[in-house]
């Protein structure tokens, strides 16, 4: 296929937090608000004046600083988020808004304040403590979290938080999301115009950049695509669904499409299934109301122990697996992960033994540095793919 006009560009804008538009946008006035999990709500970050980026470390190498402080036997996303902040790559933040999402999180977001690693006098920190489950009283814990942990922070510094910007933060919202969507449900097609390298990276500026700034490239990208031609004959082996914790190296999805399944279907951390929803707002909600009941929802987070959300993390794996029409589904976990190393064996077990659908489990690291080990991995699931297709 034709290459993609912005591909190189966005891939240049992944290469640091604090890139062009973000500068950009700094300059010109914008709170620069941080978060690093789904249960922070991006509208409520990109109220007027304000823009949202969700915290990426890419290209770490070492860990040694951050490790010290939180130790080798913890979570490689969360200490290369903490080693970035401390070599001083987040120093254009206004704010980090974090989330117990689990132990490991909390304690990098904790670190933000005790060691004062962002140096920008304007800079403070917040965490909400999440709820483990979705009905009308982890509705109403939710929202009083958010609403004192981060829209009254917000309201304190300035920012405006009324009925009015919060419905112009959803419109903002649904617009991103209506492109994304649009451009990722080319991917159900037979012969995709777009692989799920491509894919992946522009999502990922969608959420690491100021959308006011990104949407106008987002927006000429999708007109490219609907022109797009693709091979004439599908040029992958497999399509899989990937589904997992945190991933934000495009590389890992590189890596697997070069052994020939494409990715159909991201249902992960820095994914769009969720996050690329449109929010409704229902009779009888105000804006905010709408956002708190919205992304606890659609949250998917292993995180949930409640039977209903169980079950809806498995539903929507098999929803994904026939609507993108995959062959497989491949599970992934961080390393040192707990809520997902056993969300990996339960969910890989329904899906194999109860739903016969053909799945690939794997561990990794924040950076992909034993490719060759994750190679075999994905090589030997695509020739057991085609196999199964032959024997149908």
């Amino acid at each position: 296929m034709k290459d993609l006009k912005h591909l190189i560009y966005f891939e240049n804008l992944l290469q640091e937090a604090n890139n062009e538009l973000v500068q950009q946008a700094v300059k010109e006035g914008d709170k620069a608000l941080g978060y690093n999990c789904y249960y922070i709500p991006e509208p409520l970050l990109n109220l007027p004046g304000c823009f949202s980026s969700r915290l990426r470390a890419p290209n770490c190498s070492s860990t040694d600083v951050a490790s010290y402080y939180m130790t080798t036997r913890n979570c490689p996303y969360v200490r290369a988020i903490l080693e970035r902040a401390v070599e001083g790559g987040y120093n254009f933040l206004d704010a980090l808004f974090g989330a117990e999402c689990c132990a490991a999180m909390e304690r990098m977001e904790e670190h933000f304040s005790l060691i004062d690693p962002v140096k920008n006098k304007d800079f403070f920190t917040t965490i909400i403590d999440p709820p483990l489950k979705y009905d009308d009283n982890a509705i109403d814990y939710y929202k009083a979290g958010l609403k004192l942990k981060v829209v009254d922070e917000l309201h304190k510094r300035g920012v405006d938080t009324s009925e009015e910007a919060m419905k112009a933060a959803i419109e903002d919202h649904n617009e991103i999301s209506r492109i994304i969507t649009e451009i990722g449900d080319f991917r159900k097609l037979e012969n995709p115009p777009i692989t799920g390298y491509e894919f992946h990276v522009i999502n990922l500026v969608s959420l690491t950049c100021p959308h006011r700034l990104i949407k106008p490239y987002l927006e000429e990208t999708l007109e490219e695509i609907k022109k797009r031609k693709p091979e004439k004959k599908f040029p992958f082996r497999a399509r899989v669904v990937m589904v997992g914790s945190e991933i934000d190296d495009p590389e890992f999805i590189k890596l697997v499409e070069s052994c020939g399944a494409m990715v159909v279907a991201d249902r992960f951390c820095f994914g769009s299934i969720p996050g690329r929803e449109q929010i409704e707002i229902r009779e009888g909600e105000n804006a905010f109301d709408a956002i708190c009941r919205h992304y606890l929802e659609t949250n998917l987070c292993a995180r949930f122990m409640s039977g209903d959300k169980i079950d809806q993390r498995h539903s929507t794996m098999e929803r994904l697996y026939r609507d993108y029409k995959a062959d497989g589904i491949i599970i992934e976990n961080m390393k040192f992960c707990e809520f997902w190393s056993y969300e990996k064996v339960l969910g890989s077990y329904l899906m194999i033994n109860e739903r016969n659908i053909p799945c690939c489990t794997i561990e990794k690291e924040y950076v992909v540095g034993s490719a060759g080990q994750l190679r075999t991995r994905f090589q030997a699931f695509v020739e057991s793919l085609e196999i199964k297709k032959i024997n149908s």
